[in-house]
């Protein structure tokens, strides 16, 4: 896309101004980014130079975690909200891969994320991408198209992945997690990465984190890495699962991996809660 950018108005894209989504792309490698992405990937890669580890890690989070839902606790229906831009590993090719005929509801509110991601799921029956926003969630959960592929009665599978760093404090990002919890069934799973303050437990890292911040609000108008306690109450009422809230690359990995420590490491954390 980098070389289309001519081609964005018909998008209707704001190609003067960065979108989350695109910049998250561009630290996977991906080309579905433009200019003013780039710029600020650029920037935050001065204060970071482990970020696209982080994506990286991220999205390995995201495929450990769909797998073990639809393996061991045998679900097979996804809400994914805030699911960015199509890259390997999305969340139905590795859900249909472990068991066929699991059913994923994309949602997001970038327009080239609706674009790429219908073209993506034309011609897969059991996966859609609709476009709502994550702050209004009754409008994510009584659209039609998620009434129509999900079955709220039974459980879910919840991704909230880098979407809540994204609300600030004055969206109430917990009291949104709540009412989407609320309404899903007995057995249902919720999954949350979240950006990371460790604070006074790692100054170093704590002064990044403040950094980043600053940035992603000045450039893209959203970003709070929060500490442990204000991200573990996004599972109240929740059974979180072992080994907790930890690091990305600390959730359940793979045999022998053996992830690098860099100061992103601590600023990105993850877990999975199970409802009641």
């Amino acid at each position: 896309m980098a070389d289309d950018e001519q081609d964005a108005p018909a998008l209707d894209v704001d190609t003067t101004k960065p979108s989350v989504a695109r910049v998250y792309d561009y630290m996977l490698g991906g080309k579905d980014n433009f200019e003013i992405d780039r710029e600020v990937a650029q920037m935050a890669l001065r204060i970071a130079p482990d970020a696209p580890q982080a994506a990286r890690s991220n999205r390995d989070f995201l495929a450990r975690v769909v797998r073990d839902l639809v393996v061991e606790a045998g679900i097979r229906q996804f809400l994914d909200i805030g699911s960015g831009l199509p890259t390997q590993g999305n969340v139905h090719e590795i859900a249909q891969a472990a068991a066929p005929g699991c059913r994923v509801v994309y949602v997001d509110h970038d327009p080239i994320v609706l674009v790429h991601g219908r073209a993506l799921l034309a011609v897969d029956d059991g996966t859609t991408v609709i476009e709502a926003d994550i702050r209004r969630p009754d409008d994510v959960l009584d659209h039609p198209e998620t009434r129509q592929l999900l079955n709220l009665d039974e459980p879910v599978g919840l991704l909230l992945f880098g979407i809540l760093h994204h609300l600030s404090d004055e969206e109430d990002p917990a009291g949104i997690a709540a009412r989407l919890v609320g309404r899903l069934a007995p057995g249902s799973h919720v999954a949350v990465s979240h950006f990371h303050n460790p604070m006074e437990e790692r100054p170093e890292v704590s002064r990044q984190a403040f950094e980043a911040e600053r940035l992603f609000n000045d450039t893209m108008g959203t970003g709070r890495w929060r500490t442990r306690e204000e991200i573990l109450g996004f599972f109240d009422g929740l059974e979180l699962l072992e080994p907790g809230l930890v690091p990305l690359a600390e959730w359940r990995p793979e045999p022998g991996y053996r992830p690098a420590l860099g100061i992103t490491y601590h600023t990105f954390l993850g877990g999975v809660g199970r409802t009641p």
